[in-house]
Protein backbone atom coordinates (compact mmCIF):
# COMPACT_ATOMS: atom_id res chain seq x y z
CA UNK A 1 0.00 0.00 0.00
CA UNK A 2 0.97 3.54 -0.73
CA UNK A 3 0.07 7.10 1.18
CA UNK A 4 -2.91 9.30 -0.36
CA UNK A 5 0.27 11.73 -1.07
CA UNK A 6 2.22 9.07 -3.50
CA UNK A 7 -1.04 7.88 -5.03
CA UNK A 8 -2.14 11.57 -5.62
CA UNK A 9 1.02 12.09 -6.95
CA UNK A 10 0.54 9.26 -9.78
CA UNK A 11 -2.86 9.89 -10.52
CA UNK A 12 -1.74 13.97 -11.07
CA UNK A 13 0.99 12.87 -13.10
CA UNK A 14 -0.93 11.19 -15.87
CA UNK A 15 -2.88 13.70 -16.78
CA UNK A 16 -4.04 14.23 -20.27
CA UNK A 17 -5.29 16.58 -22.94
CA UNK A 18 -8.02 15.98 -25.41
CA UNK A 19 -7.73 18.87 -27.59
CA UNK A 20 -10.12 21.04 -28.33
CA UNK A 21 -13.52 21.93 -29.95
CA UNK A 22 -16.11 24.16 -31.12
CA UNK A 23 -19.87 23.79 -28.73
CA UNK A 24 -22.92 25.71 -29.58
CA UNK A 25 -23.44 28.77 -27.03
CA UNK A 26 -26.43 27.15 -25.33
CA UNK A 27 -23.89 23.49 -24.47
CA UNK A 28 -21.30 25.75 -23.28
CA UNK A 29 -22.23 25.98 -19.62
CA UNK A 30 -19.69 24.16 -17.27
CA UNK A 31 -16.97 23.98 -20.07
CA UNK A 32 -13.81 25.12 -20.18
CA UNK A 33 -13.27 28.02 -22.86
CA UNK A 34 -9.79 27.93 -24.71
CA UNK A 35 -10.00 31.02 -26.80
CA UNK A 36 -10.27 34.83 -25.47
CA UNK A 37 -13.46 36.39 -25.85
CA UNK A 38 -13.22 40.44 -26.86
CA UNK A 39 -14.94 43.18 -27.37
CA UNK A 40 -16.54 43.50 -30.74
CA UNK A 41 -17.10 47.12 -29.84
CA UNK A 42 -17.29 49.66 -27.27
CA UNK A 43 -19.03 48.56 -24.06
CA UNK A 44 -21.44 50.15 -23.58
CA UNK A 45 -21.68 51.02 -27.29
CA UNK A 46 -23.05 54.60 -26.44
CA UNK A 47 -23.29 56.67 -23.58
CA UNK A 48 -26.20 55.49 -22.31
CA UNK A 49 -28.89 56.63 -19.88
CA UNK A 50 -29.39 54.79 -16.22
CA UNK A 51 -32.51 56.53 -14.97
CA UNK A 52 -35.73 57.36 -16.23
CA UNK A 53 -36.23 60.83 -16.05
CA UNK A 54 -34.60 64.29 -18.48
CA UNK A 55 -31.41 64.58 -19.80
CA UNK A 56 -30.35 68.79 -19.82
CA UNK A 57 -27.32 70.33 -20.44
CA UNK A 58 -25.24 70.66 -17.30
CA UNK A 59 -24.54 74.31 -18.13
CA UNK A 60 -27.90 75.69 -17.88
CA UNK A 61 -28.13 74.23 -14.27
CA UNK A 62 -24.97 75.63 -13.37
CA UNK A 63 -26.05 78.65 -14.78
CA UNK A 64 -28.61 78.69 -12.41
CA UNK A 65 -31.68 77.33 -14.55
CA UNK A 66 -34.17 75.24 -12.95
CA UNK A 67 -37.06 75.02 -15.04
CA UNK A 68 -36.48 73.05 -18.46
CA UNK A 69 -38.88 72.98 -21.35
CA UNK A 70 -39.04 69.48 -22.48
CA UNK A 71 -39.19 69.22 -26.33
CA UNK A 72 -39.64 65.27 -26.81
CA UNK A 73 -38.70 61.79 -25.77
CA UNK A 74 -35.80 59.95 -26.27
CA UNK A 75 -37.02 56.27 -25.94
CA UNK A 76 -34.95 53.07 -25.39
CA UNK A 77 -33.90 51.47 -29.07
CA UNK A 78 -34.85 54.63 -30.56
CA UNK A 79 -31.98 56.38 -32.75
CA UNK A 80 -30.47 59.63 -31.13
CA UNK A 81 -31.84 62.62 -30.85
CA UNK A 82 -30.58 65.80 -30.60
CA UNK A 83 -31.55 68.45 -27.86
CA UNK A 84 -32.09 71.66 -30.03
CA UNK A 85 -33.21 74.07 -27.29
CA UNK A 86 -29.57 73.88 -25.04
CA UNK A 87 -31.93 75.32 -22.49
CA UNK A 88 -34.15 72.90 -22.63
CA UNK A 89 -34.68 68.42 -22.12
CA UNK A 90 -35.84 66.11 -23.36
CA UNK A 91 -37.71 62.58 -21.42
CA UNK A 92 -35.25 59.75 -21.98
CA UNK A 93 -35.56 56.21 -20.65
CA UNK A 94 -33.31 53.57 -19.04
CA UNK A 95 -31.43 52.34 -21.50
CA UNK A 96 -31.58 55.10 -23.97
CA UNK A 97 -29.07 56.49 -26.01
CA UNK A 98 -28.20 59.77 -24.18
CA UNK A 99 -29.57 62.67 -26.61
CA UNK A 100 -26.70 64.93 -28.71
CA UNK A 101 -26.31 67.91 -26.78
CA UNK A 102 -27.37 66.41 -23.39
CA UNK A 103 -24.89 65.28 -21.12
CA UNK A 104 -26.61 64.94 -17.51
CA UNK A 105 -29.80 62.80 -16.13
CA UNK A 106 -32.14 64.05 -13.61
CA UNK A 107 -34.57 61.44 -12.31
CA UNK A 108 -38.22 61.61 -12.51
CA UNK A 109 -38.15 61.43 -8.74
CA UNK A 110 -36.32 64.36 -8.44
CA UNK A 111 -38.30 66.90 -11.22
CA UNK A 112 -42.35 68.08 -11.24
CA UNK A 113 -43.49 68.39 -14.72
CA UNK A 114 -46.26 70.73 -15.37
CA UNK A 115 -47.49 71.93 -18.56
CA UNK A 116 -44.34 70.26 -20.79
CA UNK A 117 -42.13 72.04 -18.34
CA UNK A 118 -39.59 69.79 -15.97
CA UNK A 119 -38.86 71.85 -12.46
CA UNK A 120 -36.14 70.92 -10.44
CA UNK A 121 -37.19 69.67 -7.01
CA UNK A 122 -33.23 68.97 -5.46
CA UNK A 123 -30.04 70.31 -5.80
CA UNK A 124 -26.80 68.88 -6.01
CA UNK A 125 -26.91 67.99 -9.29
CA UNK A 126 -23.23 66.58 -11.11
CA UNK A 127 -22.44 66.66 -14.38
CA UNK A 128 -22.81 63.49 -16.10
CA UNK A 129 -24.91 61.96 -13.24
CA UNK A 130 -26.89 58.77 -14.23
CA UNK A 131 -25.38 58.25 -17.90
CA UNK A 132 -22.98 55.54 -18.74
CA UNK A 133 -20.27 56.64 -20.68
CA UNK A 134 -19.44 54.78 -23.93
CA UNK A 135 -16.55 52.60 -23.85
CA UNK A 136 -16.66 53.22 -19.85
CA UNK A 137 -16.26 49.21 -19.29
CA UNK A 138 -14.47 48.03 -21.94
CA UNK A 139 -13.00 49.31 -25.41
CA UNK A 140 -13.49 47.84 -28.69
CA UNK A 141 -11.16 44.76 -29.00
CA UNK A 142 -10.11 44.70 -25.11
CA UNK A 143 -10.25 41.29 -23.81
CA UNK A 144 -13.28 40.48 -21.82
CA UNK A 145 -12.94 37.02 -21.07
CA UNK A 146 -9.65 35.23 -20.66
CA UNK A 147 -9.01 31.71 -21.71
CA UNK A 148 -8.91 29.06 -19.16
CA UNK A 149 -11.87 30.21 -17.51
CA UNK A 150 -15.22 27.86 -16.53
CA UNK A 151 -17.73 29.17 -18.56
CA UNK A 152 -20.79 29.93 -15.92
CA UNK A 153 -24.12 32.02 -16.87
CA UNK A 154 -21.83 35.60 -16.84
CA UNK A 155 -19.61 34.26 -19.63
CA UNK A 156 -22.22 33.00 -21.47
CA UNK A 157 -23.80 36.23 -21.07
CA UNK A 158 -20.94 37.87 -22.65
CA UNK A 159 -20.32 35.68 -25.10
CA UNK A 160 -23.94 36.22 -26.60
CA UNK A 161 -23.61 40.27 -26.28
CA UNK A 162 -20.44 39.98 -28.25
CA UNK A 163 -22.05 37.73 -31.22
CA UNK A 164 -20.53 34.91 -30.28
CA UNK A 165 -22.89 31.93 -31.11
CA UNK A 166 -20.21 29.21 -30.59
CA UNK A 167 -17.05 28.86 -28.08
CA UNK A 168 -14.41 26.99 -28.53
CA UNK A 169 -13.88 25.04 -25.89
CA UNK A 170 -11.65 21.92 -24.49
CA UNK A 171 -12.47 18.53 -25.18
CA UNK A 172 -13.50 16.07 -22.84
CA UNK A 173 -12.75 12.02 -23.14
CA UNK A 174 -15.23 9.99 -23.93
CA UNK A 175 -16.04 7.76 -20.41
CA UNK A 176 -17.33 4.38 -19.71
CA UNK A 177 -17.85 3.60 -16.22
CA UNK A 178 -17.93 -0.13 -15.60
CA UNK A 179 -20.01 -2.10 -13.01
CA UNK A 180 -18.84 -5.58 -12.09
CA UNK A 181 -20.71 -8.50 -9.93
CA UNK A 182 -23.25 -10.89 -10.38
CA UNK A 183 -25.13 -9.52 -7.36
CA UNK A 184 -26.03 -6.42 -9.85
CA UNK A 185 -29.51 -5.86 -11.29
CA UNK A 186 -30.58 -2.46 -13.08
CA UNK A 187 -32.32 -0.07 -11.55
CA UNK A 188 -35.58 -1.00 -12.81
CA UNK A 189 -35.55 -4.84 -11.73
CA UNK A 190 -37.24 -5.91 -8.81
CA UNK A 191 -34.07 -7.78 -7.26
CA UNK A 192 -34.26 -11.43 -5.60
CA UNK A 193 -33.13 -11.67 -2.00
CA UNK A 194 -29.34 -12.08 -2.60
CA UNK A 195 -29.21 -9.11 -5.57
CA UNK A 196 -29.06 -5.18 -5.13
CA UNK A 197 -29.46 -2.77 -7.85
CA UNK A 198 -26.74 -1.56 -9.73
CA UNK A 199 -25.84 2.49 -8.23
CA UNK A 200 -22.27 2.71 -8.21
CA UNK A 201 -22.35 3.89 -11.86
CA UNK A 202 -24.63 6.22 -11.48
CA UNK A 203 -23.28 7.70 -8.58
CA UNK A 204 -20.34 8.33 -10.56
CA UNK A 205 -21.74 9.57 -13.92
CA UNK A 206 -23.65 12.30 -11.82
CA UNK A 207 -19.66 13.73 -10.71
CA UNK A 208 -19.22 13.89 -14.09
CA UNK A 209 -22.46 15.38 -15.48
CA UNK A 210 -20.60 18.75 -14.24
CA UNK A 211 -18.06 18.74 -16.69
CA UNK A 212 -20.84 18.44 -19.70
CA UNK A 213 -19.22 14.47 -19.47
CA UNK A 214 -22.11 11.88 -20.25
CA UNK A 215 -20.53 8.56 -19.37
CA UNK A 216 -21.74 5.40 -21.16
CA UNK A 217 -22.87 3.11 -18.46
CA UNK A 218 -22.14 -1.06 -18.84
CA UNK A 219 -21.87 -4.19 -16.57
CA UNK A 220 -19.58 -7.25 -16.56
CA UNK A 221 -20.53 -10.31 -15.39
CA UNK A 222 -17.78 -12.14 -12.92
CA UNK A 223 -16.33 -14.04 -15.64
CA UNK A 224 -12.91 -13.41 -16.32
CA UNK A 225 -12.95 -14.30 -19.74
CA UNK A 226 -16.14 -11.84 -20.42
CA UNK A 227 -14.43 -9.36 -18.37
CA UNK A 228 -10.98 -9.47 -20.57
CA UNK A 229 -13.30 -9.21 -23.84
CA UNK A 230 -15.49 -6.26 -22.86
CA UNK A 231 -12.72 -4.40 -21.13
CA UNK A 232 -10.73 -4.99 -24.88
CA UNK A 233 -13.71 -3.63 -26.82
CA UNK A 234 -14.22 -0.35 -24.17
CA UNK A 235 -10.26 -0.02 -24.41
CA UNK A 236 -10.79 0.27 -28.33
CA UNK A 237 -13.62 2.91 -27.85
CA UNK A 238 -12.84 5.02 -24.68
CA UNK A 239 -10.60 7.04 -23.67
CA UNK A 240 -11.37 6.47 -20.37
CA UNK A 241 -12.56 3.88 -18.61
CA UNK A 242 -13.99 3.98 -14.85
CA UNK A 243 -14.34 0.27 -13.37
CA UNK A 244 -16.81 -0.13 -9.80
CA UNK A 245 -15.78 -3.32 -7.99
CA UNK A 246 -13.96 -6.68 -8.47
CA UNK A 247 -10.37 -5.36 -7.57
CA UNK A 248 -10.04 -6.62 -4.05
CA UNK A 249 -8.95 -10.34 -3.29
CA UNK A 250 -12.39 -12.44 -3.51
CA UNK A 251 -12.06 -15.25 -5.73
CA UNK A 252 -14.43 -13.50 -8.40
CA UNK A 253 -12.16 -9.93 -8.43
CA UNK A 254 -11.01 -10.70 -11.99
CA UNK A 255 -10.45 -6.84 -12.73
CA UNK A 256 -6.82 -6.36 -11.76
CA UNK A 257 -6.07 -9.76 -13.59
CA UNK A 258 -7.33 -9.33 -16.63
CA UNK A 259 -6.24 -5.89 -17.04
CA UNK A 260 -2.71 -7.39 -16.38
CA UNK A 261 -3.42 -10.09 -19.33
CA UNK A 262 -4.92 -6.65 -21.42
CA UNK A 263 -1.01 -5.43 -21.07
CA UNK A 264 -2.70 -2.65 -18.84
CA UNK A 265 0.60 -0.76 -17.28
CA UNK A 266 -0.71 -0.94 -12.82
CA UNK A 267 0.32 2.61 -11.41
CA UNK A 268 -0.92 1.52 -8.35
CA UNK A 269 -2.92 -0.47 -6.61
CA UNK A 270 -4.31 0.04 -2.77
CA UNK A 271 -3.46 3.35 -1.01
CA UNK A 272 -3.32 3.66 2.72
CA UNK A 273 -6.69 5.02 3.21
CA UNK A 274 -10.42 4.43 4.62
CA UNK A 275 -12.73 4.05 2.78
CA UNK A 276 -11.72 3.08 -0.94
CA UNK A 277 -8.10 1.21 0.16
CA UNK A 278 -8.26 -1.27 -2.86
CA UNK A 279 -8.28 1.58 -5.84
CA UNK A 280 -6.29 0.52 -8.64
CA UNK A 281 -5.03 2.73 -10.83
CA UNK A 282 -3.52 2.66 -14.79
CA UNK A 283 -2.86 3.04 -18.32
CA UNK A 284 -2.98 1.19 -21.56
CA UNK A 285 0.25 1.59 -23.79
CA UNK A 286 -1.56 4.04 -26.22
CA UNK A 287 -2.42 6.12 -23.41
CA UNK A 288 -5.98 5.18 -22.48
CA UNK A 289 -6.94 6.23 -18.55
CA UNK A 290 -8.05 3.30 -15.71
CA UNK A 291 -9.89 3.86 -12.42
CA UNK A 292 -10.96 0.72 -11.42
CA UNK A 293 -12.35 1.86 -8.11
CA UNK A 294 -13.66 -0.35 -5.08
CA UNK A 295 -17.54 -2.04 -5.33
CA UNK A 296 -18.52 -0.52 -2.12
CA UNK A 297 -20.78 2.40 -2.85
CA UNK A 298 -19.08 5.05 -0.42
CA UNK A 299 -15.99 4.04 -1.30
CA UNK A 300 -16.41 4.41 -4.81
CA UNK A 301 -17.88 7.82 -4.96
CA UNK A 302 -15.13 9.02 -2.20
CA UNK A 303 -12.80 7.89 -4.61
CA UNK A 304 -14.38 9.81 -7.34
CA UNK A 305 -14.26 13.18 -5.77
CA UNK A 306 -10.64 12.71 -4.89
CA UNK A 307 -9.40 10.59 -7.72
CA UNK A 308 -11.14 11.75 -10.70
CA UNK A 309 -12.00 14.63 -10.47
CA UNK A 310 -8.87 16.28 -9.50
CA UNK A 311 -7.25 14.03 -12.37
CA UNK A 312 -10.15 15.92 -14.80
CA UNK A 313 -9.42 19.42 -13.60
CA UNK A 314 -5.95 18.96 -14.15
CA UNK A 315 -6.21 17.47 -17.67
CA UNK A 316 -8.68 20.79 -18.35
CA UNK A 317 -5.86 22.72 -16.90
CA UNK A 318 -7.38 24.04 -13.94
CA UNK A 319 -5.85 23.46 -10.19
CA UNK A 320 -6.52 19.85 -9.70
CA UNK A 321 -7.44 20.01 -5.40
CA UNK A 322 -10.15 22.67 -5.54
CA UNK A 323 -11.33 21.81 -2.12
CA UNK A 324 -12.15 23.67 0.97
CA UNK A 325 -10.92 23.63 4.49
CA UNK A 326 -13.56 23.15 7.55
CA UNK A 327 -13.27 22.91 11.08
CA UNK A 328 -14.09 19.70 12.91
CA UNK A 329 -17.05 20.10 15.39
CA UNK A 330 -16.86 17.84 17.91
CA UNK A 331 -14.25 15.49 19.14
CA UNK A 332 -13.18 12.54 16.69
CA UNK A 333 -11.02 8.93 17.42
CA UNK A 334 -9.85 6.78 14.42
CA UNK A 335 -7.18 4.31 15.42
CA UNK A 336 -5.97 2.29 12.12
CA UNK A 337 -2.97 4.18 10.50
CA UNK A 338 -4.63 5.23 7.41
CA UNK A 339 -6.15 8.72 5.80
CA UNK A 340 -9.62 8.87 6.84
CA UNK A 341 -12.13 10.21 5.11
CA UNK A 342 -15.08 11.33 7.31
CA UNK A 343 -18.51 11.76 6.72
CA UNK A 344 -19.69 15.39 7.33
CA UNK A 345 -22.27 17.88 7.87
CA UNK A 346 -21.12 21.18 7.07
CA UNK A 347 -22.57 24.94 8.71
CA UNK A 348 -21.59 28.11 9.05
CA UNK A 349 -21.00 29.62 12.20
CA UNK A 350 -22.08 33.18 12.12
CA UNK A 351 -20.25 34.05 15.41
CA UNK A 352 -16.72 33.15 14.41
CA UNK A 353 -17.18 33.31 10.17
CA UNK A 354 -16.25 29.62 10.09
CA UNK A 355 -17.17 26.94 8.17
CA UNK A 356 -17.81 23.69 10.76
CA UNK A 357 -18.26 20.11 9.73
CA UNK A 358 -20.07 17.67 11.85
CA UNK A 359 -19.03 14.05 11.60
CA UNK A 360 -22.18 11.75 10.45
CA UNK A 361 -20.97 8.44 11.51
CA UNK A 362 -22.85 5.70 8.82
CA UNK A 363 -22.03 1.93 8.65
CA UNK A 364 -19.38 1.14 6.84
CA UNK A 365 -18.28 1.82 3.17
CA UNK A 366 -20.85 0.10 1.99
CA UNK A 367 -23.88 2.32 4.16
CA UNK A 368 -24.94 4.39 0.78
CA UNK A 369 -27.69 5.71 2.67
CA UNK A 370 -25.56 7.34 5.22
CA UNK A 371 -23.98 10.31 2.30
CA UNK A 372 -27.50 11.52 2.23
CA UNK A 373 -27.24 12.87 5.92
CA UNK A 374 -23.84 14.15 4.82
CA UNK A 375 -22.73 16.79 2.18
CA UNK A 376 -18.85 16.56 2.48
CA UNK A 377 -15.81 14.29 3.33
CA UNK A 378 -12.95 15.49 5.89
CA UNK A 379 -9.71 14.37 4.96
CA UNK A 380 -8.07 13.28 8.17
CA UNK A 381 -4.35 12.30 8.43
CA UNK A 382 -2.76 9.11 9.20
CA UNK A 383 -0.23 8.71 12.12
CA UNK A 384 -2.69 10.24 14.31
CA UNK A 385 -5.72 8.61 15.99
CA UNK A 386 -7.37 11.24 18.13
CA UNK A 387 -8.00 14.67 16.61
CA UNK A 388 -9.28 17.57 18.11
CA UNK A 389 -12.48 19.85 17.98
CA UNK A 390 -11.61 23.58 16.95
CA UNK A 391 -8.81 21.52 14.11
CA UNK A 392 -8.79 22.66 10.64
CA UNK A 393 -8.98 19.74 8.06
CA UNK A 394 -9.63 19.24 4.08
CA UNK A 395 -12.89 19.43 3.06
CA UNK A 396 -13.84 17.22 0.00
CA UNK A 397 -17.67 18.77 -0.64
CA UNK A 398 -20.11 17.31 -3.26
CA UNK A 399 -23.25 19.45 -2.60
Amino acid sequence: MIPIEEATKIVLNHTRSYGEEAVPLTEAIGRILRQDILADRDFPPFTRVTMDGIAIRYNSYANGQRKFPIEGMQAAGSPQRALLNLDGCLEVMTGAILPENADTVIRYEDIKVENGVARLQVNGIQKGQNAHLRAFDRKQGERIVKGGAILSPAEIGVAATVGLSSLKVAKLPSVAIISTGDELVEVEETPELHQIRTSNVYTIASTLTHWGIHPDKLHIADDMDATKAKLSACLEQYDVLILSGGVSKGKFDYIPGALNALGMKKLLHKVKQRPGKPFWFGESPNGKVIFALPGNPVSAFMCAMRYIRPWLRKSLELEPMDYSYAVLAEDFKFKPDLTYFLQVRTSFDAETGRLMALPVEGHGSGDLANLVDADAFLELPREKDKFKKGKVFPLIPYR
